[in-house]
């Protein structure tokens, strides 16, 4: 099965809502906005970039890219909030799929470092680690060359 990548559109949030089967859970005293609410609005924003993996013209996938700058890192980093997949569908090459797009906006975007929260499955740590992330205390990591430098991966 091919898999498309695109950046998400307003109507595809409720579906990425939906895949993401409770894990974007808002506490409503710390935001007055939903997840699904929070996430339309981050279609339009600079500092955020969300992707959706399609295939026959149904979502089965998609992610989250926030930037944020940082000193310490010499440049922006990049934070993966959220990567949903369809469990219909292959996990694998989804989720290869949106880490190559995640990662090649985030060069773009003139990131160092992508981070994301460390997947406690194995097997899901096994595809990050496959994608050139590695353990960072409670995090996984991986350096990125923004566009027009040149550094090397840790």
């Amino acid at each position: 099965m091919e898999y498309l990548i695109r950046a998400a559109r307003v109507t595809d949030i409720d579906r990425l809502v939906a895949l993401s089967d409770g894990d974007l859970r808002v506490d409503r005293g710390a935001s007055p906005l939903d997840a699904a609410d929070l996430m339309r609005q981050l279609v339009y924003l600079p500092q955020a970039s969300i992707f959706v993996a399609e295939t026959q013209r149904v979502v089965v996938g998609g992610a989250v890219l926030a930037l944020r700058p940082s000193v310490r890192a010499g440049g922006f980093v990049g934070t993966i909030d959220l990567l949903v997949v369809d469990p219909d569908h292959d996990a694998d090459r989804v989720t290869d799929a949106l880490l190559e797009d995640l990662i090649r906006s985030a060069s773009n975007k003139g990131c160092t470092l992508v981070e994301a929260v460390r997947p406690d499955d194995p097997a899901a740590l096994g595809r990050w680690a496959a994608q050139g992330f590695a353990l960072a205390g409670p995090r996984i990591q991986r350096t990125v060359a923004a566009v027009g430098i040149t550094a090397r991966r840790t």
